[in-house]
């Protein structure tokens, strides 16, 4: 059973919410919270495995309460999927840096919705990998270079050759399988690697290795030149 907390400050939209989780057998609602500071604390006592959590909430936004939970060692396990109001919401880019496994539009299909959910839970983190090198591209694009990456993350320079070139990969989009066609390898191999690079920067997730690719120089594409 995957246990879900949903922070939204409108009532309308998280019973919304729950109504069709509900309706999924392996998806439980365990608790509800109209600002960050609620989802935070309920994140602590309930320690669900996944959180849709909206931007814009009083008292503490939930970027802010995203950071918080990504920092907390006791939260390591629990997924953080923002919802933001438009597909290029201007806090996109920052909820990934703030911890969040991935992100989706309020207005998404239900069953996409459903999907992000067992994703997050899996590890794969971004959904589709078309989307993310839109977004994460847009938004790198606008920003200066970087003179290091997400705080709390070790340096690419622990990587192999090999792993660096996997990490690009990832930065660039590309799930386990495109990653394996790109480099002629087997998916499972992919993942290896993928799985090492996690493990050798601190990862939480694929996410992170997404901003970390971009930040560390790998995938430049905002400051080219």
């Amino acid at each position: 059973m995957i246990r879900v907390l949903l922070a939204d400050d409108q009532l309308l939209v998280r019973a919304g919410f729950r109504a069709l989780l509900d309706l999924e057998d392996d998806l439980a609602v365990v608790g509800e919270a109209d600002d960050g500071e609620a989802a935070l604390q309920l994140a602590r006592e309930l320690v669900p495995d996944v959180v849709l959590m909206d931007v814009r909430m009083p008292r503490m936004d939930g970027l802010e309460a995203t950071r918080r939970i990504a920092e907390d060692p006791a939260l390591s396990s629990v997924r953080v999927v923002v919802l933001t109001t438009f597909e290029l919401d201007e806090y996109v880019f920052e909820a990934l840096r703030s911890g969040a496994a991935g992100f989706l539009v309020k207005d998404t299909e239900p069953a996409d919705l459903l999907r992000a959910i067992r994703v997050a839970v899996a590890g794969d983190a971004l959904l589709s990998p078309g989307v993310t090198r839109r977004l994460i591209g847009e938004f790198a694009a606008r920003s200066k270079a970087p003179e290091a990456g997400p705080e709390g993350l070790s340096d690419v320079s622990a990587l192999t050759e090999r792993e660096r070139e996997v990490l690009a990969l990832v930065g660039m989009g590309l799930s386990n399988e495109e990653i394996a066609r790109r480099l002629v390898v087997s998916p499972l191999t992919a993942k290896t690697h993928v799985s090492r690079a996690m493990v050798k920067l601190g990862a939480r997730d694929r996410a992170q290795l997404v901003v970390l690719a971009y930040e560390s120089g790998l995938v430049r594409p905002g400051w080219l030149g």
